[in-house]
């Protein structure tokens, strides 16, 4: 399968950008085949994917430059991590930061991820992280965005009861979008009570690059969490 592939219904476009540096493609080459997540594989009790004996399990979908991702896995070592990203660059600084901070409750899962939710079991994780995710600002592409009737379904499938959907942006469309979708949906349920439950990054935030560049530019992000029902 070509690293430029786009995939038809998928939330990305193209897996490569600018050419990996050796290095970065090194470790792609070494790193990923031992942490990956095989979706044929996949245990009923998610905490025997990991290493490290861990007591839950948390997906995050797209993690970018992977520093939300590293800061969580780091901060909480008796929690399982699973970060989704298939652009290429993304993955090589995940791989890189598992490395370099010696981690053991980490993988990774490197395609799109409505194939990984359709496989994991019921139930099985404790927080579904969509941070600063693509927009996709062109009204004829926002059919691509993550969030949708069909996707929010299976965040909802693999979520255990009670447990918190975060999502984060700061393209005001999509916020509206995300509320709209989830809003109408009858496995989630808004926690906000007042607006600086969703005006103020939560607690622990580490900040992500794209959040940083939605600063320069004026822009504010959201944060909102839905509940599991």
């Amino acid at each position: 399968m070509s690293d430029d592939t786009r995939y038809e219904g998928s939330f990305f476009g193209r897996r490569r950008g600018k050419p990996l540096r050796a290095g970065r493609a090194a470790r792609i080459e070494d790193d990923l085949p031992r942490l990956r997540v095989d979706l044929e594989a996949i245990p009923d009790d998610l905490t025997r994917l990991f290493e490290a004996p861990v007591s839950e399990v948390r997906l995050e979908i797209g993690f970018g430059g992977a520093e939300h991702l590293l800061h969580e896995a780091e901060t909480n070592p008796h929690i399982g991590f699973i970060g989704v990203e298939p652009f290429l660059s993304g993955l090589a600084k995940g791989l890189a930061g598992v490395a370099e901070r010696g981690l053991r409750n980490v993988r990774l899962y490197d395609d799109d991820a409505t194939q990984l939710l359709d496989r994991l079991p019921p139930a099985s994780l404790a927080r579904v992280d969509l941070l600063y995710p693509d927009p996709w600002p062109k009204t004829r592409h926002w059919k691509r965005r993550f969030v949708s009737d069909q996707n929010l379904g299976r965040i909802a499938r693999a979520l255990k009861p009670g447990a918190p959907f975060r999502f984060a942006s700061d393209i005001d469309t999509y916020v509206a979008w995300t509320l709209e979708h989830a809003r109408r949906s009858d496995a989630f349920e808004w926690t906000a009570r007042r607006a600086a439950d969703w005006r103020e990054p939560w607690a622990g935030w580490p900040g992500t690059r794209y959040e940083a560049k939605a600063i320069r530019e004026g822009r504010r992000g959201s944060y909102l969490i839905f509940r599991r029902v």
